[in-house]
């Protein structure tokens, strides 16, 4: 008999639907849960004049935490790395062309954090 150890997230007394097997997995989408339900009640509490039922700002919120890092981007003035949907046809800038590996320097790895 084989032991399997799945992690769920529980909010407000509820387990949601999605299972992980890695604890880190499901810590990192309860934390992007958090900041989706921080989002939603910011964009509520704003008094914007938009138009948008609370399904509406709870999807938005959920998709701009999810793409936090692009949005993080985005909003200090710089490209998102990666586009919605790309045209066909079309290669990125900062890809190398098909068939070449980039090579990674000991200057690129990132230093190990200190807690």
């Amino acid at each position: 008999m084989a032991v399997i150890t799945k992690f769920v997230v529980v909010r407000n007394g509820v387990e949601l639907d999605r299972e992980f097997l890695v604890r880190k997995e499901a810590e990192a989408y309860d934390k992007m849960l958090d900041a989706a339900e921080t989002l939603a009640a910011y964009i509520k509490e704003a008094g914007l004049e938009i138009g948008l039922d609370g399904k509406a700002i709870d999807d938005i919120s959920v998709f701009l935490a999810k793409n936090g890092p692009e949005v993080t981007r985005i909003l200090k003035g710089l490209k998102p790395h990666v586009s919605p949907a790309p045209a066909t046809g079309e290669e990125k800038k900062d890809e190398a062309p098909a068939g070449t590996a980039k090579k990674k320097t000991p200057a690129a790895k990132a230093a190990p954090k200190g807690k």
